[in-house]
């Protein structure tokens, strides 16, 4: 494709080409499935390879007048339903665990829609995944005398650490996750180094 000109972006195991016309479309299709089907040997699955208009190419992804590429609704609905279910507070599964079950699928999703040109989507949603594992530290260290003492362990000074325990008693997991002692305690590094991958890529 690169050797004809061809404009494209690939999805994984998708690929759109662009062309001028619709019958531009049928004969670069026609030529790429016998390439895919003859030379590689692959199945071409006919129900999704067809000539169509380019706003409808994509069901995960969109542009917008500018052709900044972003993440539609929908991808990002399934998105934190899918980290929701990963991070859910159950007995038994701790900040580590929960670390675990979600490297295999941030990676897999980042390498699907690390495209996307909009990188505050991505940052927000980094962030947004970070709470989610605070609010279950917090949950996992149950009683205001355990979530004293892990504060102290993770550097937070006597006073905020008291503090910061007795709110619970006013205050949801939720809310408390946004608290200035428990991002001091588990900030973006903590998390790295327990290997949480980033969606946004690294600031230059």
């Amino acid at each position: 494709m690169e050797r004809r000109g061809h404009r494209f972006v690939r999805y994984a195991d998708d690929c759109d080409i662009y062309v001028q016309s619709q019958r531009a479309g049928e004969r670069v299709m026609a030529s790429a499935k016998q390439f895919l089907t003859r030379r590689l040997k692959l199945k071409v699955t006919a129900r999704r390879a067809r000539s169509r208009a380019p706003v409808r190419a994509n069901s995960s992804a969109s542009a917008s007048p500018a052709r900044r590429r972003r993440i539609a609704p929908q991808a990002l609905a399934r998105y934190t339903s899918r980290v929701r279910a990963l991070t859910r507070r159950m007995p038994g599964v701790s900040p580590d665990r929960a670390i675990d079950r979600l490297s295999v699928y941030l990676t897999g999703w980042r390498g699907y829609f690390g495209f996307c040109q909009t990188a505050s989507v991505l940052r927000d949603l980094d962030g947004w995944v970070r709470r989610r594992l605070r609010c279950l530290a917090w949950v996992q260290w149950r009683s205001g005398r355990r979530r004293y003492r892990a504060l102290r362990q993770h550097g937070i000074s006597m006073l905020l650490a008291a503090t910061t325990a007795a709110a619970a008693r006013a205050h949801g997991p939720w809310r408390l996750s946004r608290h200035p002692a428990l991002q001091a305690a588990l900030p973006t590094t903590f998390f790295a180094a327990h290997g949480l991958p980033t969606l946004a890529p690294a600031a230059s």
